[in-house]
């Protein structure tokens, strides 16, 4: 915005109101006497022409045209200044008499159709006025009755009184001219005495402002006020000058002073840098001691819990098999601990990683539950869970994480609670079409927490109750670690609690919707309309199992006292059509109410044979006694699905239990530990059927340059050769140079599985051994689907309707029905559907591919190769499953296209061959194999 001078500021305050003032008003009084003028000259032009027509009025009655003419003539002579004609017409518009002949009559005379005006009118033009009036008579019969004889017109001019307004106009504007340059005078002269010293103390400020503090205004001002200015500006630069003598004799102290501290600083920083390389040296000491803490605590332990595991699969009293439970549980406990401090080492550098990979919900629950729920019966509690049957089975999501913070959560309220339960309820809520938002609550009605207590919960190394470490033993790390992973899985976690009445704790997470299941959906077609005696005392082990129940659409009668459930058998005895096919018997105590239980047992076996049992106890003899007493089955509590549906429905013994038979092939274990040698050779002897093991990497390199081996197990840490030394030796120069070899280490360290991989090795398992983890290897690494269980086997053998299974084996390698139907946990359908996508997907995935390798776009055939290999892991199509793990091996290790081509080659005709065959294999699904009932997981 423009912004206006001083001098624009004077010019507008004075000229210009004083010029629209005088202009105003001049044409305000010009305009009312050029008004005054006209109506003067109309009053007079009145005043001469009415009291004419009443002069001439007896002569023109008479007809007296020389006395008429002299009286008009004598007013124009003496009006001559604004008349220039006056004419007397008859009422027939005829001239009676005129005052100058040669005047323009006919302006004066009335339209033919016009008659003679009964008043005096004006009609004005331009340059003169036509006045006309009546000459009138009077009659006085009944009423007065003005009658016109005739009228006089008379010429009025106008050019005397348009030259007096336009000296009225001259006068005004001249006299409004004069004040507007008489204020411009005076304007211009003030301008000049106020801003030319204001230029001055503005010239003299820029100069202050610039450091020349030495300037002053000079000169005497007119007006007292800049005076009074100019005083306080050079007034204003003095103190400015001495003030920045002040600073400069201060900014010469600071200086020196800061001369000083900079030498100081310096010195600082030298011992500084010292102290962080000192510091960076023992943070890197830190982490090496961590790792080889974690090394050394594992692997001892690995051997502890490993031959305890062992052991407890052979023949054993109660009292060894209670010992070696003891030594199991307490090994367990000592590695939570070990990895809750890894574990709060990861968080606290930030390098936690939350992965988002398929899991069952359900089953990553009961796998908790199973470990948890020992504790549990021990102390007599109830302990149960309620799941929501809507809830999704299939998510994405990182189920170690969920079971690490469900796991410390119940085992937190049963260590805290002595009598009562323990239950669990999880819910959840849909975001969008791909993600999910789960709820899990644990409540016990333990000790609680006081108000002072619940402010420390979530602090590190820290309890509620200090006296509760040497109690219950822990770390203080737990409820901290649960807190930071829930919020890496984008949830919270909170809690409530009152002193002596119990905690309830809940956290909550977020998880991608899987499309594809996990694990086989359970077929309860064959439970829908069955009817069940359900007793249950606790309330909520009995919601929950009552919506399992009522989930597979069964005819549930639920009793939840001993009187309700006699009253019940009693009437059922009398009436036949009440008839129930099974019964499930719930029951809050173990051993200490066994007599009575078998008394309800004993009662209830003559009217429903299925009897089912739930108890808080996982120990064999009593599950051996109630058996014996006459139930079907004995299921310790919490009641879970799956446990539920295999005790109702009874499966096949080849169905429901692990697969043990031996796998024909070869495996190299290395190890430097005597312990962890024999006890991986014990695990690995149970599912294959030669284990050569070797101490160190040289002796394994030795025996992979002589002979062949199906996978390889490598530990890191080894004296003579490491592990990834021998890895490299067994890469370049061996039998075994496509043999997959896993990476075996104690240590648990943030980035240790990618730096294996990194490193060549195929995959990463880290001590404890964990048999389903070992297991889950073997199955991954290894082409095994060719030796299925014998009892299943000979079962699909024998069925007519399976010629696919007598193919040649060329023809299974192709495409392997047995194995899509293992892969989908035996469902038929979704093999089939599986199997369709595959062979829909097949001629986009072909084109794509060979468009990338004309490309020699190697990223771009990574991701093509990976998402094939993908699809191809739920079809029975083992050859280009392999072929295609192959290339993206290759790729991932950065191998040239040109060197992959003879396996492109292969990898092509392998689509064409499945693609040929895919019809005839579709069109004998069909018409040929029925629903095979196989639902187990692969091994």
């Amino acid at each position: 915005m423009h912004k206006l001078s001083l001098k624009d500021w004077v010019i507008l305050l004075t000229i210009v109101p004083i010029a629209l003032i005088s202009f105003g008003l001049a044409s305000y009084f010009s305009y009312n006497r050029s008004t005054e003028l006209n109506e003067f000259l109309n009053l007079r032009s009145q005043s001469i022409i009415e009291p004419l027509a009443i002069t001439t009025k007896e002569a023109y009655i008479n007809n007296n045209r020389e006395k008429v003419r002299s009286i008009i003539s004598a007013v124009h002579r003496s009006q001559s200044s604004i008349i220039k004609s006056i004419t007397v017409f008859t009422l027939d518009n005829q001239i009676f008499v005129t005052s100058a002949y040669h005047g323009d009559t006919n302006l004066m005379r009335l339209k033919p159709a016009q008659k003679p005006p009964l008043y005096t009118q004006g009609e004005h033009f331009d340059d003169f006025i036509i006045f006309r009036t009546p000459i009138l008579e009077e009659s006085f019969d009944n009423n007065k009755v003005l009658t016109p004889l005739g009228y006089i017109a008379i010429h009025v001019d106008k050019s005397w009184i348009k030259l007096k307004q336009q000296n009225q106009y001259i006068i005004a504007l001249g006299l409004a001219f004069f004040a507007v340059l008489l204020s411009s005078l005076l304007a211009l002269t003030l301008i000049k005495n106020v801003t030319k010293p204001i230029n001055s103390m503005v010239n003299a400020i820029d100069r202050i402002r610039e450091g020349k503090l030495e300037s002053r205004v000079t000169g005497q001002l007119l007006i007292g006020e800049l005076n009074f200015l100019k005083t306080g500006i050079n007034a204003m630069a003095q103190s400015l000058g001495n003030y920045q003598n002040e600073m400069q004799g201060s900014i010469d102290q600071a200086t020196i002073d800061l001369r000083e501290s900079l030498e100081q600083y310096e010195i600082q920083n030298v011992e500084l840098s010292i102290a962080k390389k000192k510091s960076q040296d023992a943070n890197k000491i830190k982490s090496e001691f961590l790792a080889n803490m974690s090394h050394e605590l594992r692997t001892p332990l690995n051997g502890v819990i490993g031959f305890t595991r062992q052991v407890l699969k052979t023949p054993l009293s109660d009292s060894q098999r209670d010992y070696l439970q003891t030594i199991d549980r307490s090994a367990n406990n000592l590695l939570t601990i070990i990895n809750d401090i890894l574990d709060f080492s990861k968080l606290e550098a930030g390098k936690m990683v939350i992965e988002s990979i398929p899991f069952s919900l359900r089953e990553s629950i009961d796998e908790s539950l199973v470990l948890l729920a020992p504790s549990a019966h021990k102390k007599e509690l109830e302990l149960s869970i309620r799941i929501d049957n809507s809830l999704p089975d299939s998510l994405l999501g990182d189920a170690m994480r969920i079971k690490q913070i469900m796991s410390n959560l119940v085992s937190n309220a049963i260590k805290f609670t002595q009598h009562g339960s323990v239950i669990i309820d999880v819910t959840f809520n849909i975001i969008n079409a791909k993600r999910a938002s789960i709820k899990i609550t644990v409540a016990d009605s333990g000790i609680g927490m006081s108000n002072v207590q619940q402010k420390t919960i979530f602090k590190a190394f820290t309890q509620a109750d200090q006296s509760i470490t040497r109690l219950h033993g822990g770390t203080g790390l737990g409820l901290v670690i649960c807190q930071r992973l829930a919020h890496e899985m984008k949830g919270d976690i909170g809690f409530s609690s009152n002193e002596n009445h119990g905690s309830k704790f809940w956290f909550n997470f977020e998880c991608g919707m899987n499309t594809l299941p996990v694990t086989g959906e359970l077929e309860h077609l064959l439970l829908t309309n069955k009817s069940i005696l359900y007793y249950e005392p606790h309330s909520h082990s009995r919601a929950a199992t009552y919506d399992i129940l009522s989930n597979w659409d069964m005819k549930i009668t639920q009793v939840e006292s001993k009187k309700q459930l006699n009253e019940l058998l009693e009437s059922s005895s009398k009436n036949e059509d009440e008839n129930f096919d099974f019964a499930l018997i719930g029951h809050d105590k173990t051993a200490t109410a066994l007599s009575d239980l078998k008394k309800t047992i004993t009662k209830i076996k003559p009217q429903i044979p299925n009897i089912h049992l739930a108890i808080n106890s996982n120990s064999p003899s009593l599950h051996d006694a109630l058996l014996a007493s006459g139930a079907l089955s004995c299921l310790s509590k919490p009641i879970t699905t799956n446990k539920l549906y295999s005790a109702l429905l009874a499966e096949p013994e080849y169905l429901s239990t692990p697969n043990k038979n031996i796998l024909p092939i070869k495996v190299l274990a290395v190890d430097d530990n005597e312990a962890n040698l024999k006890l991986i050779n014990a695990l690995l002897r149970e599912q294959v059927s030669e284990v050569v093991l070797a101490e160190n990497g040289l002796k394994a390199l030795e025996l992979c340059q002589n002979e062949i081996f199906t996978l390889i197990f490598m530990d890191i840490q080894m004296p003579v050769m490491d592990g990834i030394s021998a890895l490299q030796a067994i890469r370049r120069n061996s039998y075994n140079e496509k043999t997959p070899i896993i990476a075996v280490t104690a240590h648990a360290l943030s980035g240790e599985k990618e730096r294996m991989e990194q490193q060549g090795f195929d995959a990463y398992m880290t001590k404890p051994i964990d048999e389903t983890m070992l297991n889950h290897i073997i199955y991954e690494y290894c082409d095994i689907n060719y030796f299925l269980d014998s009892a299943i086997k000979s079962t699909l053998i024998t069925r007519e309707s399976l010629p696919l299974v007598q193919k040649t084996e060329n023809s299974i390698k192709i495409i392997d029905w047995p194995l899509a139907l293992k892969r989908t946990g035996g469902k038929e359908n979704l093999a089939k559907e599986m199997f369709t996508g595959l062979i829909d997907y097949l001629p986009e995935s072909k084109r794509n591919i060979s468009a990338a390798l004309e490309k020699q776009d190697s990223t771009q055939l990574k991701t093509l190769i990976h998402k094939l290999n993908g699809t191809c892991c739920y079809t029975g199509v083992p050859y280009l499953t392999n072929i295609c793990q192959e290339i993206e091996t290759q790729l991932k290790k950065e191998v040239s296209l040109d060197a992959l081509e003879p396996e492109f080659l292969e990898f092509f005709e392998q689509i064409e061959l499945i693609l040929k065959k895919a019809p005839s294999v579709l069109v004998e699904l069909n018409s040929n194999i029925p629903d095979l009932g196989i639902n187990h997981e692969a091994q």
